[in-house]
């Protein structure tokens, strides 16, 4: 498969199946992550979630999303070595682990550990893995023995032209629409029960 038809189908996903859950997520009082799982085969949806916090401070939206996967039928359920799995912001260090110890050997996220501090407010991604894990501006291992991380804006900038620049603006589009969301986050937060707001 092309580099292109993965992003594109990535950039589908997250506006066609991710957003409109957390679209209703924020709405409740909930941050603006969310996650989904594709079939590497077809890049077919299996499952896509959105973050829960408001319920359990745990239910992350790549948690959430985990959930529902592995509440799926067994038979109706693709092994994780088979799918690739899809964020919407960099996953948190128990994000992280949660897509480890599920058995995915890969992940691609949209923005970054800098993004969610700088451009949405929520720095505690970057403050735990500095505080807890000593891991300073958030730099992980992202190849590692258990999967690779890809960041899908890097991706989307190694494309060559005209379709970088079409991917881009594909891009600026959830962008803008992911800023939105997060002014209404940051109107509702101060009203929910969740830790880390």
């Amino acid at each position: 498969m092309k580099p292109d038809e993965l992003l594109d189908r990535f950039l589908s996903v997250l506006a066609e199946d991710i957003l409109p859950l957390t679209r209703q997520g924020v709405s409740r009082g909930n941050k603006i992550f969310g996650a989904a799982v594709v079939r590497k085969s077809n890049l077919e949806l299996v499952v896509a979630g959105t973050n829960e916090e408001v319920i359990n401070p745990l239910f992350h939206g790549e948690v959430s999303c985990l959930n529902g996967f592995w509440s799926m039928p067994a038979r109706d359920r693709p092994d994780p070595s088979e799918c690739l799995f899809l964020s919407t912001h960099e996953p948190c260090s128990m994000c992280l682990s949660a897509i480890t110890w599920s058995g995915f050997d890969n992940f691609y996220y949209f923005f970054s550990y800098e993004d969610s501090r700088d451009e949405f407010a929520i720095p505690h991604d970057l403050k735990i893995l500095g505080e807890v894990f000593g891991c300073t501006d958030g730099n992980y291992a992202k190849s590692n023995a258990y999967w690779s991380g890809h960041h899908i804006t890097d991706m989307i900038k190694a494309v060559g032209d005209p379709v970088r620049s079409r991917l881009q603006e594909r891009t600026a589009a959830l962008k803008s629409a992911y800023a939105g969301l997060s002014d209404s986050y940051q109107r509702l937060k101060d009203d929910q029960p969740i830790p880390l707001k």
